[in-house]
């Protein structure tokens, strides 16, 4: 009889062992699911263009040459007016909006106003494309602080009116550029134009435009 007690016993034990780690299973995964609807619904990582030596990835990271390719093509989509600046200027910079700081985008409502009073937009077509053989490089692009960078383009400028050329410029471009991810939406890059930094924009001379552009200015 002494027994059956015994192991009726060690079976009640062994039960309650088994509700003990039932009990930290279920906390376990109270834990976890808390954890997971903590986590971020999406995550922009930033892959650079060349991948054949692999990449190390933070998400928080933004490589130069994607820094360098967001300033050129929404400084490009700026200064592109197809039919009248009168009008397509204020067209991109409503259109690039999301891309541009509060502040920039004062700035660039403030020189549409200009241009407009001083009859420089009136069918006026403008358009800016790279310097063969002034592309990326990383001394393209410096590091002010984490988010902040400077981009320095060298762009040609074409302007015409009616068909005439009134303007064909090789110009230099710093362009300041800051992390800005408020509206994933609406701006999956999370980067911002800020304006120009230094000195602002300048004419490259005949000798630079020989160079491999990109030497500190």
């Amino acid at each position: 009889m002494r027994r059956y007690r015994t192991e009726i016993d060690n079976v009640r034990a062994h039960l309650r062992s088994l509700w003990v780690v039932i009990g930290l299973q279920f906390v376990v995964i109270l834990v976890l699911r808390f954890g997971w609807s903590q986590a971020p619904k999406q995550l922009t990582v930033h892959v650079p263009p060349d991948l054949r030596s692999g990449a190390t990835l933070s998400v928080d990271e933004v490589p130069a040459a994607n820094v360098y390719a967001f300033a050129f093509y929404i400084f490009q989509q700026l200064n592109r007016w197809p039919d009248d600046g009168a009008k397509d200027y204020g067209k991109a910079i409503f259109r690039i909006s999301p891309y541009v700081t509060p502040r920039y985008r004062t700035e660039l409502m403030a020189d549409l106003e200009q241009k407009g009073r001083k009859g420089e937009l009136a069918y006026r077509v403008r358009g800016v494309h790279e310097i063969a053989g002034h592309g990326y490089e990383e001394r393209r692009v410096d590091v002010l602080a984490p988010g902040i960078w400077v981009v320095w383009l060298d762009l040609d400028l074409f302007e015409s009116v009616k068909g005439m050329t009134v303007k064909k410029t090789a110009i230099r471009y710093p362009l300041r550029v800051v992390s800005l991810a408020v509206d994933p939406e609406a701006n999956p890059w999370g980067l911002a134009l800020d304006g120009f930094a230094s000195d602002g924009p300048r004419r490259l001379e005949e000798s630079e435009l020989g160079d491999d552009a990109g030497e500190e200015q």
